[in-house]
């Protein structure tokens, strides 16, 4: 048996569920703590009317997007979806922040960068598959 264990196939469904779990995870948490007035205030505060509004859908694509794609159903769509709300990230929020997000900066995007790169991947997968 040789590393990495997994075959290309299970490696890739993996890469699937995890990044699939991320965005349900995400957006229950701006739930249980409260956060989303505070998010819609910023997203107003970068010119976007209706902050709130906002955010609560983009919450609700996190959610019921994530589980889709944990389910394997528009992975291709779902994806195209999750990479436009990364890169509004970016641009919104983690450029102004720098490149690192741990020990050498706080809030920078090279985790939204990897999402997605993952994300790509994913969508590509799906594609080469006959369902």
């Amino acid at each position: 048996m040789q590393y990495p264990f997994l075959s290309l196939k299970q490696s890739l469904l993996i890469l699937r569920i995890a990044v699939a779990v991320i965005f349900p995870a995400h957006a229950i948490v701006r739930i249980c703590n409260g956060s989303i007035p505070q998010f819609g205030a910023f997203m107003e505060s970068k010119g976007l009317p209706y902050g709130v509004a906002w955010v609560w859908a983009i919450t609700a694509y996190e959610i019921a997007g994530g589980l889709l794609l944990l389910l394997g159903i528009y992975t291709r769509l779902l994806s195209a979806g999750f990479i436009i709300l990364l890169l509004a990230g970016i641009v919104l929020i983690h450029a102004s922040l720098g490149w690192f997000v741990g020990e050498h900066g706080t809030g920078g995007c090279e985790y939204s960068v990897i999402l997605i790169v993952a994300l790509l991947v994913v969508a590509a997968e799906k594609r080469e598959r006959i369902l």
